[in-house]
Parts: C-alpha cells; sequence; structure tokens
C-alpha cells in the first residue's frame, strides 16, 4: 500500500509538470444574469477524447487546471438547461470569458448524469450524496444502502440507524416523517428509487429540532420525461431463504402535466438466531426468529404547471405490509429445559399518505411561496399466540394477545422566500399533529407478590401531540464567506392516558415553549478549498414507549416499563468540516463535538421475585458528551480504477443504574470503509467493498467488531437501456453479532443473521427518452450552497 500512494504521488507530480495550462470563466443564465452553480464542465482533445472536466462553483465560477497547450472541445451541462458545445485553443486563449445557458423548453435527449459511484456535494449546512449506480446497493434495500453512506452506521442486528454514533437520529422521506417504524420504512424502500441522500448534522432552523444527532433525508427519484417513460426492475436475492422483489417507475408527460406511478413488491422469509448464556450460572436461552413478509408499495401522482409562475402537485402512496413473526424460545437450567415457548403474530399493516403542495414565483430572482398539506394514517393490528410446552396450563406464558395500533399524522407547511443582496430570508410555520392509539386485549396472567396468579388486564394508551412552530432564516454571501443563522420557536402540546384495568388511570400532560437558534459558516480560500462551521441546538422528546407506566414482556427473562416522569434531553452540537478538491477526486476531514443535558439513559434491576430476570426502564442524567473525528476522500489512480476510503472515530458516554448503581462508560467506536469501483470496458464494471466495525461498548454489553466484504459485477444490454447485476453481499458471513456482559449478570450471546446473500437482477429502461426539467422548488433544497467535491 506504501509503495502505490509513493508511486500515484510521483504520477501525479508528474503530470503537473507536464501540463500547466490552466481554463477559467463564469457560466450565468441567458435569461436574467444569474450564476449557474455545480454545472457540469467536460474536456476533450481534437479525437473527441474525454481529458479532464470540472464543476463550477456557487457563484457560477469555474477554473480547469493541467491542461494541455492545444484546441480543446469544451461541453457545458446542467439538468434544465440546453447543452453547449466551444472550441477553445489554450496557445491563443486561456480565459473563455462569460458562458450564457438557456433555460430547456423543448424537447431534449436524454443526458446519463448518473455515474457508478456516489459523489458528493457540500452546502452551507449539509452533505449531498447522489447515489449513483454503485454496484454494491444494487438489489439492496435502503436501509442496506445506507451502510455505504460516510457518517451512517446500521445495526442489520436491530434495524437502527446511528448517524455520527449515535442512534437519535430523525430519518425523513422526500423532507417528511413517516408514522411507520424507520427500519421497516427503509426496508420498503428499495435503493434504485433513491436519487441522494443528505446528511444534515447541525440543520437549518428551517427544520424541526428532533433528532439529537441530525437529520438523514432521502431523496427519492422521479421522472420528469416528456411522453411516456419507465425503468423495470426484477430480482432475486438467496440467503438461507429466497425472496424475489419487482419495482416498476413509470412517467406520462404532456403539456402542462407530468403523471407518474412507482410500484415495488417483496416477499420471502429471513430467519435469526440468538444464542445466550449466563456464565456465572448454568442457565441459556436459544431464540429462533423467522418472519415472513409480502410488501407491496403504491405511489401515484401529479405535477401540474398552472401558470408559468405556478405549480401544483399532488400525491397519494399506499403500503402494505402482510407480515408474521414466529418465534422458538428454549432455555436450560442445569442441563435441564425448564421453559419451552412457542410465539406466533400476526400482523397486516396497511399506510397511506395524501399530499398536495402549491408553489407560486413572484419573480425570476427566487422570491416564492409555499404551501404544503401532507396527510398519513397507519394501521396495524397484531394477534399474537403464545404457547409454553412445559407448563401449558400457566397463563403467564400460555395466553393470547389482540393489539389494535393507530397512528394518524398532520403536517401543515408554510414556507416564504425573499431574496435580498447576495442572500436570501426565509420565513415559515408549521403546525404538526400526531395521534397515537394502542389498545391490548388479552387474556395473560402474572404473578404478584403473593404468587397467586391475577389478571393481567387490558391496555389503552392514547398519546396526542401537537407542535406549533415558526423560524426566521437568514442567508448572505460575501466574497469568500457565506453565512447562515436562524432561530425556530416551538410550541409543544402532549396529552396521553394510560390505561389498565390493573394499575388504572395514569394521565400526562405537558406544554413546553423551547427555542432553537442555529448557525453555520462556509469560508472558501478558494474554488478548491472550503472550510465549513456550523452550530445548532436541538431536542429529543421521550416516546411513547419510553415514558409508559404499563409493565410489558419481553423475553423469559426481560421486562420493561417506562418512566413516566422521564424529562426531554437537549442537545448543543457544534461540528468543524474541511474540504479540498484534488486532481483526481476530493479529500474531506470534519470533527464534531455534542454536550446532551438530562441525558436519558437505561436504568436496570434484577426482578425480586426471580433473581434471573432483568426489569429495564428510563431515567434522566445530568450530560453526557460525545466527539470525533471523520475521514473520506474519492481517488481515480486510473481511467478504469475508482478508490473511495474513509475513517471515522466516536468517543461517547454512556450512562445508566444497574441494581442501584451508577454506571458510567467511555465507548470509542471505530469504523473503516473501503469501495473500489473497476470499470473492465464501457458495459461491463465490478464493485468491491469492504466495512470494518470496531468493538462497540455501553454500560450493559461489549459488541465485538467484525468485518464486512461485498461483492458486484454489472453488465449492460440491449444498447445500454438494460443491465444485469450480479452482487454478494457479506461474502464470507462474518456480520454476526457476539457480544459479552458483566452487569447486571455475567452473560455472553451471539445473534446469527440472515445477511449474508447472492443477488441477481435484470433492468430496463423504457420510453421516449425526452426530458425536461421542473421549474419547481423542492422544500429543503433552498439553503445556500457551498462547493462540490
Amino acid at each position: 500500500m506504501k509503495k502505490l500512494l509513493i508511486l500515484i504521488s510521483f504520477l501525479s507530480t508528474y503530470l503537473c509538470l507536464a501540463q500547466n495550462s490552466q481554463l477559467t470563466g463564469t457560466i450565468l443564465n441567458k435569461k436574467n444574469n444569474q450564476p449557474i452553480p455545480f454545472v457540469t464542465i467536460t474536456c476533450k482533445n481534437t479525437s473527441n477524447e474525454i481529458i479532464t472536466g470540472g464543476v463550477s462553483d456557487e457563484k457560477g465560477n469555474f477554473k480547469i487546471e493541467k491542461l494541455p497547450k492545444e484546441s480543446l472541445l469544451l461541453s457545458f451541462q446542467f439538468i434544465g438547461y440546453k447543452p453547449l458545445e466551444k472550441k477553445i485553443d489554450l496557445n491563443k486563449n486561456s480565459k473563455i470569458g462569460t458562458i450564457f445557458l438557456e433555460e430547456n423548453t423543448t424537447q431534449l435527449d436524454e443526458v446519463e448524469i448518473q455515474g457508478e459511484t456516489s459523489t458528493i456535494v457540500q452546502k452551507i449546512d449539509r452533505k449531498i450524496i447522489n447515489v449513483g449506480n454503485d454496484l454494491t446497493a444494487a438489489g439492496a434495500t435502503s436501509l442496506e444502502m445506507l451502510e455505504n453512506i460516510p457518517s451512517v452506521d446500521v445495526n442489520q442486528l436491530s434495524g437502527t440507524i446511528s448517524l455520527r454514533g449515535n442512534e437519535n437520529v430523525r430519518v425523513l422521506v422526500n423532507g417528511k416523517p413517516s408514522n411507520i417504524n424507520t427500519a421497516q420504512l427503509l426496508k420498503q424502500i428499495p435503493s434504485n428509487s433513491v436519487k441522494s441522500v443528505e446528511i444534515i448534522t447541525n440543520p437549518s432552523a428551517k427544520h424541526t429540532p428532533e433528532g439529537m444527532s441530525g437529520i438523514i433525508n432521502l431523496i427519492l427519484k422521479k421522472n420528469t420525461k416528456i411522453g411516456f417513460n419507465g425503468n423495470l426492475s426484477a430480482g432475486i436475492k438467496q440467503s438461507r431463504n429466497l425472496r424475489p422483489e419487482l419495482s416498476l417507475n413509470t412517467n406520462y408527460k404532456t403539456g402542462i402535466t407530468n403523471f407518474y406511478l412507482n410500484y415495488n413488491t417483496s416477499w420471502g422469509d429471513y430467519e435469526t438466531f440468538n444464542d445466550f448464556e449466563r456464565t456465572d450460572i448454568d442457565l441459556t436461552q436459544d431464540f429462533d426468529f423467522l418472519n415472513n413478509s409480502n410488501n407491496h408499495n403504491i405511489k401515484f401522482g401529479v405535477d401540474i404547471d398552472v401558470t408559468s409562475k405556478s405549480v401544483l402537485s399532488m400525491y397519494t402512496s399506499l403500503n402494505f405490509d402482510k407480515n408474521s413473526l414466529a418465534t422458538n424460545t428454549l432455555v436450560h437450567e442445569n442441563n435441564s429445559l425448564v421453559f419451552n415457548n412457542k410465539s406466533f403474530s400476526d400482523y397486516n399493516q396497511k399506510n397511506e399518505t395524501y399530499n398536495i403542495d402549491y408553489v407560486y414565483n413572484f419573480d425570476d430572482k427566487g422570491q416564492d411561496l409555499e404551501i404544503e398539506l401532507n396527510h398519513s394514517f397507519t394501521r396495524n393490528p397484531e394477534k399474537t399466540i403464545n404457547e409454553e410446552l412445559i407448563n401449558p396450563n400457566s397463563k403467564e406464558y400460555n395466553y393470547t394477545n389482540n393489539i389494535k395500533d393507530t397512528r394518524k399524522l398532520w403536517l401543515f407547511n408554510v414556507d416564504y422566500v425573499k431574496p435580498i443582496k447576495s442572500g436570501k430570508l426565509e420565513l415559515g410555520f408549521e403546525f404538526r399533529k400526531q395521534d397515537f392509539y394502542n389498545l391490548i386485549l388479552t387474556d395473560r396472567e402474572h404473578i404478584n407478590n403473593s404468587t397467586a396468579l391475577e389478571p393481567a388486564g387490558n391496555t389503552t394508551l392514547n398519546y396526542d401531540k401537537n407542535i406549533y412552530s415558526g423560524y426566521l432564516n437568514f442567508n448572505k454571501e460575501f466574497k469568500k464567506i457565506s453565512i447562515q443563522a436562524g432561530i425556530r420557536l416551538e410550541q409543544f402540546n402532549l396529552d396521553a392516558l394510560f390505561s389498565n384495568t390493573e394499575q388504572g388511570n395514569t394521565f400526562l400532560r405537558n406544554n413546553i415553549f423551547s427555542w432553537y437558534p442555529s448557525a453555520s459558516v462556509l469560508y472558501s480560500f478558494n474554488e478548491k478549498d472550503k472550510l465549513q462551521f456550523a452550530y445548532s441546538r436541538r431536542i429529543d422528546r421521550p416516546s411513547a414507549y419510553q415514558i409508559t407506566p404499563i409493565q410489558e414482556w419481553f423475553s423469559p427473562l426481560t421486562i420493561s416499563r417506562g418512566n413516566i416522569n422521564l424529562q426531554p434531553q437537549f442537545t448543543n452540537s457544534l461540528e468543524l468540516n474541511y474540504t479540498k478538491t484534488i486532481t483526481k477526486g476530493y479529500i474531506s476531514f470534519g470533527t464534531f463535538y455534542r454536550r446532551t443535558n438530562d441525558k436519558i439513559g437505561r436504568l436496570l434491576q434484577q426482578d425480586e421475585q426471580n433473581p434471573n430476570k432483568i426489569i429495564t426502564s428510563f431515567t434522566n442524567y445530568d450530560y453526557a458528551d460525545s466527539y470525533g473525528i471523520e475521514l473520506s476522500a474519492s481517488l481515480k489512480p486510473t481511467k478504469w480504477w475508482t478508490l473511495n476510503p474513509s475513517f471515522e472515530t466516536y468517543i461517547q458516554d454512556s450512562q445508566g443504574v444497574l441494581n442501584g448503581n451508577f454506571e458510567t462508560v467511555k465507548n470509542t467506536l471505530v469504523k473503516g470503509r473501503i469501495s473500489n469501483s473497476f470499470k473492465a470496458s464501457k458495459k461491463l464494471s465490478f464493485q468491491l467493498s469492504g466495512i470494518f466495525r470496531g468493538k462497540s461498548e455501553n454500560i450493559q454489553y461489549i459488541l465485538q467488531p467484525y468485518t464486512m466484504i461485498n461483492a458486484a459485477a454489472r453488465l449492460k444490454i440491449l444498447n445500454g437501456k438494460g443491465s444485469i447485476t450480479l452482487r454478494g453481499t457479506d461474502i464470507f458471513n462474518n456480520v454476526n453479532f457476539d457480544y459479552i456482559s458483566n452487569n447486571p449478570f455475567t452473560q455472553k450471546g451471539k445473534y446469527i443473521l440472515e445477511y449474508n446473500s447472492i443477488y441477481l437482477g435484470f433492468s430496463y429502461n423504457f420510453g421516449s427518452g425526452k426530458n425536461k426539467s421542473k421549474n419547481r422548488k423542492y422544500r429543503d433544497n433552498n439553503e445556500a450552497q457551498g462547493g462540490m467535491f
């Protein structure tokens, strides 16, 4: 590796000496003379071979270095504008002057802009990862795709997502929250439906302050090509079980309307094993989880150009997920089987979302008003049957649950943008209402302190919250500095009722007013060197699960209950990021610090009736600190090889109470990634990637490190309209979770996942292949722009 780096350095030095000419210029909108950022510039020689290229900065300026002194053909391309070609002779001139691009108002031949690897754009308050056609994400879910995104960590066991080492992250799809559990939601979205991923670690005042570590926003693809167009993908994934999948994305654009329809489905089994052993006594638990899923997602929408200045967009999405979970549990004590439980849960989830959005552009300078209404409704009924074969007459373990789970969400937004000199002023209002209703009807009984059986009773939970918020955000650009500062005000109202036939009624009401400042500064040393600093104040409000006082039975030896006195936790977050564009890629460095006050942590204790059982709950602690560094890069050693390495390390406090003793652990998590993309020919390409996740530790468990290796290949067929993809995930089957613990017992265990798999897929693009840009402002895409890597 050291010799390779020396060789790359030597070649880079040689190229710098051999090619010493540069080209500069500015790109403007022909209609209003406004600068156009992120225009792609391609340089070709007289043989029509691509030499190099570049991208314009936020002010429309560009500079391309290390060019040969000869005649060149330049092409300028940007979505929504007509492509332009221009010849220049660098023997005579090195400044091309001003390039004017004309907005696209007619049909254009389709331009392929997605690369084989992901690219990153740095804005003043976020990073945008354009996912591209990464082969190792082919046939994967969005949850699996996020594993390849810098700063993001995915727990394949629980489906939880961490951003910079913190699981308290807010996940949005097209800027909107969902009623569906995050892991379940991302498993339902195929990775080939994702256009880009926004990593917003210190969001502006325009965003809700929920999510301690920030926001991950998935931007989905939406076709706007003229005529009837679409993409059909089909694939099959083989692990211990077979899981087929199918997706169809289409649109029909004519005149002032664009209709689009997206559909995807997947089905099959997924199995997980968990072996658990107490090392202080002779006690083991063995779990076998088999999940069967049959999922369908449908989204239909229309965009209407009502006038030349306004656009009306409407869509509805439906999700149907019929799945089941079968669990077999065996407990051995002193080499004897003392517990043999079979549990079967049947779910039939349905989620409906309706959205209407209206944008009015007052002028061509960027002054606009957007009004949006979003409503989603989720039903997730569940029926669970538990049978324990050792004690078939015990009503503690032989019972039936019938659960009704309903969630409703309303969102109403008004956003206004007013351009000012070299900047803009943003202000808006948001109303969010969430209603959660859960009813459990059960015939289960439990053992009380007198060891007599008494009914466990039925449970009702009503958890309703309203949030009223307004924000003011200011953006300003100077010669080398861009600033963004804002404040968000929120009124939070909670009205909750917990009802149980044993424990009676418990009410909880909260009315909290809070303010959340944010600020970002981007300093450009030059076009290729940028330094960004950001600050924000954020909140995490306790969930219904964390505060409900109703006791829940999780496993034979684990019981959980909430803490109704739990308070919100607040975080002040600081970060510093540096990016440098080099001749054949980019290098990025980031560091951050977070302090969380009233930190929510775990409370664990042994059950007084059964010392082998653990009762878990939650409580608040004074504070906790978290800080870390991140490094990532993209290098192109040769024309056919692209190398993307990244490294992350996070240091974080973990606090909790174990059997009455306050415990604290300072954990250092290390994670590294490396991705290699190889282009064998115009039709055949390969990828090989690896991920290393180091040891992690909290107050209860130590999770051992693991390494995952993925490989993929793609062959383009049918004149480039079709492709065949073969992908292997975790090809050495290393993603298994080994853990040990000394509190409150000495124990060890292992989760064996069905994560390693082979995928074979086919994709085909069809239609007229004509493209037209939508003159539409999308929420959260209008922050001041920084540089591009």
